[in-house]
């Protein structure tokens, strides 16, 4: 699986008062879309923390807001991995509307330890997953 694909249905609470996705619901869908993305490769963001005292966050996000999503658009979140390293990987998702680009962004992600605040290697078992998507991708 190189590429991970999220179906998003923009209803009125994603759009502000001219039925246009607000630009910060952007976010939220690529968040979703990351999430299920681990879901799929068996990880449980709960159970991370738990058995092995690591968190993922978003460190820095570079985004480009090109055409406007609108309400009762049926998009599509397009997730690829672009970077894997010890600690962080890097994403690319794009939010489409059939084969229309709306919005498009690079999210870097970290893995850090949440009671102290420091950067956490990515559990092994879990690097290894990211590694072979990255193989797939490059």
């Amino acid at each position: 699986m190189s590429e991970f694909c999220l179906p998003v249905r923009v209803y009125y609470e994603d759009t502000d008062a001219a039925g246009v996705v607000y630009y910060a619901n952007y976010l939220r869908f690529i968040e979703r879309a990351r999430t299920d993305w681990l879901r799929t490769l068996g990880v449980d963001q709960g159970a991370l923390m738990e058995s092995h005292g690591v968190a993922f966050a978003v460190r820095s996000l570079e985004a480009e807001y090109l055409k406007p999503g609108r309400l009762d658009d049926e998009l599509i979140v397009r997730s690829t991995l672009e970077e894997v390293g010890r600690a962080q990987v890097v994403f690319r998702q794009n939010v489409m509307r059939g084969e229309e680009l709306l919005f498009s962004a690079r999210v870097r992600v970290v893995s850090f330890d949440p009671v102290t605040a420091r950067a956490a290697a990515i559990p092994k078992d879990i690097q290894e997953k990211f590694k072979i998507l990255e193989k797939v991708v490059s």
